[in-house]
């Protein structure tokens, strides 16, 4: 194994220069790798794929933010509030109120690395109006292509960083493990151009995004399969909220001849596009949404995929699809109104043959954001010394069961600028330094297994039987499993089905263990079935459904004050906490 840059470099003063790693190079490795160089540190960015390569780079709906000049009747109290009613009473209430406080600092801090915001009329900035927020205060950065705006300038800041010899940037590099001595993170080892290496730093920060490759449909590039979960989870660190993984529910149907046009993945049509007015209708051309909840189709997003889910079983097209019609945004705002305001989506549904401006557009849920991770306090401290997490891979709390549209980008520039601040402030360098210790408090501990027992076995049963065999693993099947018995719509049956072949998967791929192999492809599925056996595991014990986890055997569809509190925690030591 060869090693890289073993040796801290040295500050104006002669002391050494703290070392950061920071994996991943969506919003929240990208900023963080910026504020961190500018912290004085010394920076190593490692990316998967190419910086573009991630999540950020595909989001549309913006960033949610109450700035100095909110928008009328705004405030930074009222976005707390719809951040806490969209996560079901699940929220930490304090990450909320962090993530909303701070918001204008990021905003600032974007502004600042070269990120334009989109004007009015009058040069103010124009904020937009997205589901379950009680008024406009999402920034956009061109339109419905906000995340890649913000990633471009983000990356070119970090190429101009590199030039300077401020951050170092390793492309095409997969992190495989992360290495520890004395109690604490030491670096990471990980595969670039064909070899094993090694980094050392004083700590390590995964933001490597999410998971939505474990299931068969999903907004999220290849990249997202649950790398910096298993990181974390084989480095002992504790993981929580994995039962709660958000669908989007209008994420575009392609037809299958222009599907290889179009490129095989859903488009994500964004929620700004209701936001506008656009409704949704089934295939007799009736809208429904009203008859599910009464803000239709501006309810949360949970609840907007289920109402889809079970409303095309209940037309007996449980596989089939509804039609988004933005037709009316249209013919109420002038011709060329689509095109000027989603000019992206404008490209990919024309793409995909279909002119939206006049026909409707087929729609269905598909995998989106997990709400869980990597558990962590307010400064991105994991339970293990010396690891950091920001961005869809922790879970800060903020989300709950829910996440409020658009405060995804916005959790990854908070909590990653809050892991920099603590690593650069808090005698992280010292062995000695404080981790996070897992909120578990007096509550009860609920173990799957003796704490001394493989972790994979306990997560694996007890498991309800299967009549069926077991196909062999392989992502696809992984993924068809997942959707099938662990998507929108889950029971206890279906979900003890899944741990059942899952259990049978990890016998012969063990996901606990470092796959020894040069390939890529072998480490990602690893991590995608030990990604999935976590979920299955905690989607089995939360018996009610709440937010974005729903049960169809739930037995009280309005869990008791006391259940939303209920935080299930795992590590490789206790495999169930309830906090």
């Amino acid at each position: 194994m060869t090693a890289h840059g073993l040796a801290g470099g040295r500050a104006a003063g002669g002391q050494r220069r703290k070392r950061l790693i920071v994996v991943g190079s969506g919003i929240a490795g990208l900023y963080s790798a910026l504020l961190a160089a500018e912290g004085g540190a010394e920076v190593v960015l490692l990316s998967k794929g190419a910086l573009a390569d991630s999540n950020t780079y595909f989001a549309q709906g913006g960033i949610s933010a109450v700035l100095d000049e909110p928008a009328p009747g705004d405030t930074v109290a009222a976005h707390i509030a719809d951040t806490l009613k969209a996560g079901g009473g699940h929220c930490d209430a304090d990450a909320v109120r962090v993530l909303c406080t701070e918001a204008r600092l990021d905003i600032a801090g974007l502004r600042r690395f070269g990120v334009r915001f989109d004007l009015d009329d009058e040069g103010d900035p124009a904020l937009g109006l997205e589901a379950a927020h009680s008024a406009p205060r999402i920034l956009h950065a061109g339109g419905d292509a906000t995340g890649a705006g913000v990633a471009r300038a983000l990356i070119r800041a970090v190429l101009d960083a590199q030039a300077a010899g401020r951050i170092r940037v390793i492309g095409h590099a997969h992190v495989t493990s992360v290495t520890q001595a004395f109690g604490r993170v030491t670096g990471v080892a990980y595969l670039h151009e064909g070899r094993e290496h090694s980094c050392q730093a004083d700590a390590v920060l995964l933001a490597t995004g999410g998971a939505g490759r474990m299931f068969a449909k999903t907004t999220n590039p290849s990249v997202a399969t649950a790398d910096g979960l298993a990181l974390a989870w084989r480095a002992g660190a504790a993981v929580a909220d994995l039962e709660f993984f958000q669908f989007h529910p209008t994420c575009m149907v392609l037809p299958g001849g222009a599907r290889e046009s179009a490129g095989s993945d859903p488009l994500l049509i964004s929620e700004a596009v209701r936001g506008e007015g656009a409704i949704l209708v089934d295939s007799y051309g009736d809208r429904f949404m009203p008859a599910y909840h009464p803000d239709a189709e501006l309810a949360p997003r949970d609840v907007v995929s289920r109402s889809i889910a079970l409303h095309l079983a209940a037309l007996g097209e449980p596989n089939g699809h509804v039609f988004l019609d933005a037709r009316l945004i249209e013919e109420r705002r002038g011709p060329g109104f689509l095109a000027r305001r989603f000019p992206t989506i404008t490209a990919r549904t024309r793409a995909a043959g279909i002119d939206w401006t006049r026909e409707l557009v087929p729609v269905a849920p598909a995998a989106h954001y997990w709400m869980g991770g990597v558990l962590t306090d307010l400064d991105g401290r994991t339970s293990v010394p010396g690891l950091l997490a920001a961005g869809e891979a922790a879970c800060t709390g903020v989300q709950g069961a829910n996440r409020l549209a658009s405060n995804s980008l916005l959790e990854g520039l908070v909590f990653g600028r809050r892991a920099v601040e603590g690593f650069l402030g808090d005698g992280s360098a010292d062995p000695s330094a404080p981790a996070l210790r897992p909120r578990v408090g007096e509550r009860l501990a609920i173990s799957a297994a003796d704490p001394d027992r493989h972790a994979t076995t306990a997560l694996s049963g007890p498991a309800e039987p299967s009549l069926d065999p077991v196909a062999p693993f392989g992502r696809d099947a992984l993924r068809k499993l997942m959707t099938a018995k662990a998507g929108v719509l889950r029971d206890g049956v279906l979900l003890g089905e899944a741990a059942a072949v899952l259990g049978s998967w990890a016998e012969t791929v063990d996901p606990e263990t470092v796959p020894d192999s040069l390939d890529s492809r072998e480490h990602e599925d690893a991590n995608l079935l030990l990604a999935a056996q976590l979920l299955v595991h905690t989607a089995r014990e939360r018996k009610n459904s709440l937010g974005a986890h729903h049960r169809n055997d739930s037995q009280d569809e309005t869990p008791a004050v006391d259940d939303f509190d209920k935080r299930y925690t795992m590590s490789r030591k206790a495999s169930l906490i309830l906090d």
